[in-house]
This record gives structure tokens, sequence and C-alpha cells, in this order.
């Protein structure tokens, strides 16, 4: 789900355009590509309309696409959060069950700055940290392939460890990255046998082990059943 109102970026990253479906006219269906469920303002508006509303409004509609959308037997519901810690950040914390957060920043101490921000944002709501991935970790040259970290090294491990938590993995900034998701196709999709895809696919992994580890267990709830001779 695409949680950004004001600059809605799923549909063009995962090639899908038109509006959804409604069956009862209350609740919508949907957007499928790629074997995912979407669902964003994007859909609802004309790609060129500027979203000029205030923060009760964002807030409102970020609700109606959540609990107004007919999901499909999920395996994951994926919030795609905006930027910052507005608004936006803090509905989503207070009035949803979240399982978990994963943080992503890039090396620059600027970035890494707002990326604590939020860390700390989801950690006085209760949302547990799953981890941070770092993008842009480093750069590889279309012409030589040549590897640098221009933005510098190590910030992401460096905030994991500060704040106790696990280094999901790093993502390259690389040209294939940004072609594929403008054109509709991401790269797990694109080169689902590159090297890229296989970071992805290990970052997901992760975040996968670490929901189900927090699984809960509901045995003491349960009343104890005791054998005794008398």
């Amino acid at each position: 789900m695409d949680a950004d109102i004001y600059g809605p970026s799923q549909p063009t990253m995962l090639g899908i355009t038109g509006q959804p479906d409604s069956d009862d006219g209350k609740t919508m269906k949907p957007m499928t590509n790629h074997g995912l469920q979407v669902m964003s303002i994007g859909f609802l508006v004309d790609a060129d309309t500027p979203m000029i509303w205030r923060g009760p409004m964002a807030t409102q509609a970020l609700d109606q696409l959540l609990r107004q959308t007919k999901w499909d037997n999920l395996d994951y519901l994926i919030v795609d959060l905006p930027p910052g810690t507005g608004d936006i950040q803090l509905s989503l914390a207070q009035t949803v069950p979240v399982t978990g957060s994963v943080i992503v920043t890039t090396p620059q101490d600027i970035a890494l700055l707002d990326a604590r921000k939020g860390l700390m944002m989801f950690e006085k709501v209760d949302v547990k940290i799953l981890g941070i991935v770092e993008n842009m970790s480093t750069h590889i040259c279309s012409n030589c392939g040549h590897e640098e970290h221009i933005f510098g090294a190590g910030g992401g491990e460096k905030m994991c460890a500060e704040y106790s938590v696990e280094f999901l993995g790093g993502l390259p900034l690389d040209i294939r990255i940004r072609e594929q998701s403008d054109s509709g196709t991401p790269t797990v999709v694109a080169e689902p046998d590159s090297n890229l895809t296989k970071v992805y696919k290990q970052i997901a992994r992760r975040v996968a082990v670490k929901i189900a580890d927090m699984a809960q267990d509901h045995s003491a709830v349960f009343p104890k059943i005791v054998v005794q001779n008398t």
C-alpha cells in the first residue's frame, strides 16, 4: 500500500494504470501486477493533480485506502511510507496494529539524521524496529563496473550498532534499478537471476524471518491440566 499521499510512486514503479473496480460501491479492489496487490492514491487522482491537502485530509485518505480496500488473502501488507515523521506515520502507528517497521536510509550523515528520528518515533509508539536497509550504499559504474562509496560507507551499520537493531542489507546505486523502476518492471522481475535481485530477496527473507520470530506464544493463557492421584 502506497501511503505517500502527496507523492504516490507505486503506480509508476509497478507499471499499473487505470482505476480500481468496486463491486458494492463501498470497497475497492486492489490493482494487481507482478503478483502483487497494490493500492495508492495515485489510482484515484490524475497524475498531474497536486494533492493540496492539510494533514487531517491526508490521514483520512490513508484510512480509506487501508480500510476500504478489499485485500484478497494477503501474506503481508507492506505500507510504503513517505519520508519523515509526520501525520501519515503517526496516524498509521496509532490506529493500526503494525507488526514492525523497516527503516530505509542512505549512508550520508544528513540522511541518517532523518532515519534516526524515524526510528525513535516508532520506538515511542511501541512499533518494533525490524531492521535497517541502506540504499545507495555504493555506486557501480555502468561503463567499467567500478564500485565506490560516493555517499560514505558504513552509515547504516553504524546506526544499527547504536540502536541494537539488525542491518538487513545494502542496495547499490545502480542505473538498472532506476531504469527498471521508471519503466514499471521492478528489478526482481526484470532480472530475476541478477546479483541485484539476490540482494532484494535476501533483505525480504530477513524481514520475513524477523516477523516469524515475533509470533507470540499464547500457550500461557490456557489452563494447565494436572493429573494427581487421590
